[in-house]
């Protein structure tokens, strides 16, 4: 095997991939990429079993064929080199040498034919939406996806097809996100995948730029098709929880408020908020909103801020980041708190708007 190219002709495929190659592997073959050199294209691949990732490069193939290179070390040698440099890469043997002016790296490889590929997606139904969009239904809900919980299935998000909506739904069991996208036309039928925490999180990363994405969904697997890149993703097997019955249907009381300056009060008294439960408790009385933290330093935190609300006075405690992390997300200056008594979950949402809510249930303080 033998290209040669400008280093930015494989530095962005390669970009595109890294983030799969874990540094410590259980395979030695899996912290090396897959190179494929034919008919003027460099096909890099990347794997950790769970999340496949595959980009494109256009260069100039002298003698065709395929290898696999420590993934790590190749990129960090194409990062380091200077911008606009012609790149010779040459496979002999099992070494692998890369040119670049008066610069050269020898490198140890791997046969590709050990290395492990993702069979073909049997599809199920295939969806494209903008960029935009899907890059939206993520950013509104990854963060309310558990770590590492037991409950294996909220490690991970919710796709879901219903007639010509595509939902996207993330809980760790104390919050919940949820965001939709009306399609163009609708789904081939209605059906629930989860995808894992990982390729939720590369998906994301790669959904720069504008143009339009391509999810194919499979019994096992889904794979999204970019320009110039493909992701394939093992799914969760497991059974998503019943949501809708965790988002409240009626708020009695209401809250407005300056989505900014909530959040910023809120900041402020998490500052002294216990470390470990991070409570606040919020006093809700007319056209006001008393937020106070404190620790178990016996330190305190007040923070006053006017709203509109014209509701029952109450008292009821949240985690503060989970409400920190939901008005991140809400797109608006303005925004909506939804609150039935002070046992009850608070519904956020953009005033006027029910694509997107996110849920926090109450604690104890």
């Amino acid at each position: 095997m033998k290209f040669s190219a400008e280093r930015e002709a494989i530095l962005k495929p390669l970009q595109a991939v890294i983030g799969v190659v874990e540094r410590r592997q259980t395979m030695p073959i899996l912290s090396n990429v897959l190179l494929k050199a034919a008919d003027g294209t460099l096909a890099v691949t990347a794997t950790d079993l769970e999340v496949e990732l595959v980009a494109e490069g256009s260069v100039d193939v002298l003698d065709p064929g395929e290898i696999t290179v420590p993934g790590r070390k190749l990129h960090d040698i194409f990062r380091a080199l200077p911008e606009g440099a012609h790149v010779d890469v040459t496979q002999s043997g099992d070494r692998v040498t890369i040119k670049a002016g008066r610069s050269r790296f020898t490198l140890s490889s791997l046969q590709a034919v050990d290395f492990p590929s993702t069979d073909g997606v049997d599809a199920d139904q295939e969806i494209s939406l903008p960029f935009a969009e899907l890059r939206r239904l993520i950013d509104n809900t990854h963060f309310s996806m558990a770590q590492q919980d037991v409950r294996y299935y909220l490690n991970g998000l919710l796709l879901e097809t219903e007639g010509n909506i595509l939902r996207a739904v993330a809980t760790d069991g104390h919050r919940l996100a949820l965001s939709e996208y009306t399609l163009d036309k609708p789904a081939a039928h209605d059906g629930q995948i989860i995808v894992p925490r990982k390729g939720v999180l590369e998906l994301n990363r790669l959904l720069s730029g504008d143009g339009e994405v391509k999810l194919v969904f499979g019994a096992n697997h889904l794979r999204v098709q970019l320009p110039g890149t493909r992701l394939t993703t093992k799914l969760i097997d497991g059974r998503f929880p019943e949501y809708g019955r965790v988002i409240p249907k009626k708020s009695t009381n209401v809250v407005i408020a300056d989505r900014s300056a909530l959040k910023s009060a809120l900041q402020r008294a998490a500052i002294l908020s216990n470390e470990k439960y991070r409570g606040v408790r919020l006093e809700l009385s007319e056209n006001s909103l008393v937020m106070q933290a404190n620790n178990p330093e016996q330190e305190e935190a007040e923070e006053a801020l006017e709203v509109e609300y014209s509701g029952e006075a109450m008292e009821i405690g949240f985690n503060v980041t989970y409400l920190m992390d939901a008005l991140t997300a809400v797109d608006a200056d303005v925004v909506q708190l939804g609150l039935l008594d002070s046992n009850s979950s608070c519904l956020i949402t953009k005033v006027g708007e029910e694509q997107t809510k996110f849920v926090v249930m109450p604690m104890r303080l």
